[in-house]
């Protein structure tokens, strides 16, 4: 059972999927327009929520719902499946395959036998695809991976029940039924209006305004729980911004292309100046993220080294409020 299936290198995970099994169905969407009409840009802050003995941030929405907006802004009929039994799940699968259709998978990271070690830890919203058997080993196309890989079946079965928070519980997922025609126009705008008012919200927590309260709390941090478990905080948000999906700068890249597309779609030369100047506040990004390194591995003489990336923080937070505002004026 093998699929005559094109793999093609992604930023992240579930972008990846969502455009390689739309390419493969014969519609070709880009990763940036994935990730643009799924609203794949948002930030949260849940300091009453501990990830790895640090307060949770999270720089993109729940796994899951960026594939699940695309589809539905655009009329396409997915199919999720979860599983009580690795049996279960692995003849369902099987099933699958024999009828040609890839499939996606949310699996945990840490077993993934292909992936670097620096790069597996305990996070169970990984995305990836399975698109063949042979031999008893299960083809995969890993958005993230340069080339495509294999599993064995008991490797497969292990990170498809990945114990702990989000256990995938072997969830397979796949379009079903498209439209005739993509209606990209109407669901570019929709989509584009959505992460604006997400971005806005008037929430403490999130979008600007978490990104707000994130600043605030580096200053603080320091004096109420002391340096080292600072320096563990920042680390923990570095690690969620640069390595678990390239949430900061990398999404701010990723959407200034999205725009740059929604341009030519909606005939819209405006958006070229917003693809831009998203593309600058992912650089701020960047920058905040190098600066927090060097904090949190001791590498900065600075005395004064968190207000500093507090004030960072904070600009960055400014420039993305008008980002946003402006941005949704213009629609």
């Amino acid at each position: 059972m093998k699929l005559d299936f094109t793999h093609h290198q992604s930023a992240h995970c579930e972008n990846g999927v969502i455009s390689n099994l739309l390419k493969h169905h014969g519609y070709p969407i880009s990763e940036p327009m994935a990730f643009g009409i799924g609203s794949g840009l948002f930030f949260v802050y849940l300091p009453f929520l501990k990830v790895n003995l640090a307060p949770a941030v999270s720089f993109r929405p729940m796994p899951g719902l960026i594939f699940k907006r695309f589809c539905k802004r655009l009329g396409i009929k997915v199919n999720r499946k979860k599983f009580r039994t690795p049996k279960k799940a692995t003849m369902a699968l099987d099933q699958m395959l024999a009828n040609d259709k890839p499939v996606g998978l949310q699996v945990g990271v840490y077993n993934l036998t292909y992936f670097p070690e620096e790069y597996k830890f305990h996070f169970n919203a990984h995305n990836l695809i399975v698109y063949g058997k042979e031999q008893g080993d299960y083809l995969i196309s890993d958005p993230v991976m340069e080339t495509k890989t294999v599993l064995t079946a008991k490797e497969l079965e292990l990170v498809r029940f990945a114990k702990g928070a989000l256990a995938p519980r072997g969830h397979m997922y796949y379009p079903s039924d498209f439209p005739e025609e993509l209606p990209l126009k109407k669901a570019i705008v929709k989509a584009i209006k959505s992460t604006c008012n997400d971005m806005l919200a008037p929430v403490p927590i999130v979008g600007v305004k978490g990104i707000r309260m994130v600043a605030k709390a580096i200053k603080k941090w320091p004096h109420r729980i002391g340096v080292k478990k600072t320096n563990h905080y920042l680390g923990q948000i570095i690690r969620m911004q640069e390595e678990i999906g390239t949430g900061g700068g990398g999404f701010r890249f990723i959407y200034g292309a999205f725009l740059q597309e929604a341009s030519e779609v909606l005939g819209k030369p405006v958006l070229l100046e917003f693809s831009t100047e998203i593309t600058m506040i992912g650089d701020l990004w960047r920058d905040f993220a190098l600066d927090a390194s060097r904090l949190y591995k001791n590498r900065s003489s600075e005395f004064d080294g968190y207000t500093k990336l507090s004030e960072k923080l904070m600009i960055i937070a400014d420039k993305e409020e008008r980002f946003f505002k402006n941005l949704k004026k213009s629609l």
